[in-house]
This record gives C-alpha cells, structure tokens and sequence, in this order.
C-alpha cells in the first residue's frame, strides 16, 4: 500500500475532490480516482467523502494507492547548492528544470531525491513520504531559493508564516515588452482556467485574491528586467498576473503566447524567473532570516546579450 497525505493550499479550494487531484496527478484519470473515493481509499481529515465534495483550505487528503503503484523514492546523491542550514531548516537555491516532489511513477530527480540523501532521516512528515520536508514550491523551471523543513515543528511554524503571508518573497524576472512605469501593482484573483483545468487564470469568480508589486530594474529593447514582491502566493502568481497586463516573462510556454513577443533566445527551457530572496521567521530562536539566490548562470548571459542590443 502507498499512502500520500498532503494539506490543501488556499489557492486551491472550493474545487471538486475528484477534479482536485486529477490535477495533482495528471498521468492518472479522473475515473480511476473516482473509484478509489468510491472504494473509500481516498478520506478528507480522516472521513470518506463523495467524489463532488468541495475541498477547502487546510483540508488534510489521504489517498491510499493500490499496491501496484508503491512509491519507490529513494535518496540520490543530486549535488545542491545549500543557502542556509541549521537543525531546523534548509534553504536550497534549486536549479533550473528540477521538479520539487515526485508524483506517481516519476520518483527520481527530484529535490526531494537530493534533499532525502543530504538530510538523511532529519525532514518533516506532514506532507507524507512524497513530500518529506517541503513546505512550499517552485515552479520546475523557477530557479533560486525554497525552504526545506528538518521536522515537524518547524514545518507547521513556516507553513503558518505562508498561509499569513508574512514570508518575505522576492523574485527577479525578464519580462516581454518595455515598462512604461518604474513601479506598479497587479491586485487580480487567479484560480484554474475553466477552459484549460491545467493552467492558472485571472478568475473574477472562482479566483482567490492575488497582489503582486513590480519594480522595473532596467528596459532593454523589446525586453524588461523586473523586480517582484509578493504579497499573495498563488500558483503561478507572477506568470499570470505579467501576463494579464501584457507583459508574460520571457520564455513562459504556457502564459507567454499570444501576446506578439518573438522569442529572440533559443532553448530556454521555460520562464526566465528567479526566486532571489526569502525571508523568514525561524521557528526555534525567532530570528528573522533573509537568504538571497544567486543569479544562474543561464540568465546572467541573458541580461549580458540584451545589454549589447
């Protein structure tokens, strides 16, 4: 038997449970988790539900998988570029093009692979075995700083800080298209795409609020380098909000269409966006922490061609 348990994030409820997880793991059908919540296999805060129950903000879900589908995560020796470290939490600046956590039937090469390994049994549990010590994410394609959590304690202590909002984020980006303004305001719900359930969107009726500060840090020709805080955490927050007001980052396959940018730089591999600086609480001494990214090396060169156009 293998058993994921994982809390709903406020981004992510007044969703059908069926609909809910099917997004989580898109390789599997949303009648095949249908028929676990059928069987019972899948419980909301330890009770069976139906498969149109709505999930809510800091709902616990428990799926049991067949036994078929065990998770096999093992610990790989994944080199990573370790921000801050102590008994409690870990600050990682993950790279470009690794996955946060496995999902069923992709359980290599992931951050947690390399986080199992370096931490060995010290990781949270609360998110369950896929998820050992993540607290939060970033996209596959983000780079820069993310929070791990070494136990319990500090896990539901960092989390808090998230679900509040009072975790100090700031990302740096490249977006399409000159900024007219030196400094602006996003404030747009974002919520699943009712015509696309894989992708995020401006959603005035179903969307949970979003604000996002923009900063320009310098124009070049065709292109902007930005600055961003967030106040909110919504899955692919700053992607959809530059998106909305015309502005998608460089390289975004999924937001960045249609809005008349060419693409002047070949094999990006996603979003040029980087998660340079997060901020914290620590959990134990109650010290305020602020740990910054370094830029990688792929957007550096970026930022040096669009200087020599």
């Amino acid at each position: 038997m293998n058993l994921e348990t994982f809390e709903v994030r406020p981004d992510d409820e007044n969703e059908r449970i069926d609909k809910y997880i099917t997004v989580l793991y898109p390789e599997k059908s949303r009648s095949f988790f249908q028929k676990l919540i059928k069987s019972g296999k899948i419980k909301v805060n330890d009770t069976a539900v139906k498969a149109n129950y709505i999930v809510k903000t800091d709902d616990i879900i428990e799926i049991e998988f067949p036994d078929n589908e065990e998770a096999n995560i093992k610990p790989e020796n994944i080199p990573l570029e370790i921000l801050y470290e102590d008994d409690d939490v870990l600050v990682v600046n993950k790279p470009k093009g690794m996955v946060v956590h496995p999902s069923i039937g992709h359980y290599s090469g992931t951050l947690v692979n390399a986080i199992m390994y370096h931490c060995k049994d010290s990781l949270s549990g609360i998110n369950g075995e896929i998820r050992p010590g993540i607290v939060h994410r970033i996209d596959m394609n983000t780079t820069g700083s993310l929070i791990v959590c070494k136990n319990d304690f500090a896990h539901i202590n960092i989390a808090q800080q998230i679900k509040v909002h009072s975790v100090n984020r700031i990302y740096e980006g490249i977006v399409c298209g000159n900024l007219k303004e030196e400094t602006g305001t996003i404030h747009a719900p974002i919520g699943r795409n009712p015509k696309d359930r894989m992708k995020m969107a401006i959603n005035e009726k179903n969307g949970k609020d979003a604000i996002t500060h923009y900063e320009l840090i310098q124009n070049y020709k065709n292109y902007a380098y930005v600055r961003f805080k967030l106040e909110t955490g919504r899955t692919h927050q700053i992607r959809v909000h530059m998106a909305s007001i015309g502005h998608p980052l460089l390289g975004d396959d999924i937001y960045g269409s249609g809005h008349g940018y060419g693409n002047q730089f070949k094999h990006l591999e996603g979003q040029t966006l980087h998660a340079k600086t997060i901020g914290f609480v620590h959990p134990v001494t109650g010290e305020y922490i602020e740990i910054s990214a370094p830029l990688p090396d792929y957007f550096k060169e970026i930022l040096k061609k669009l200087e020599s156009m």
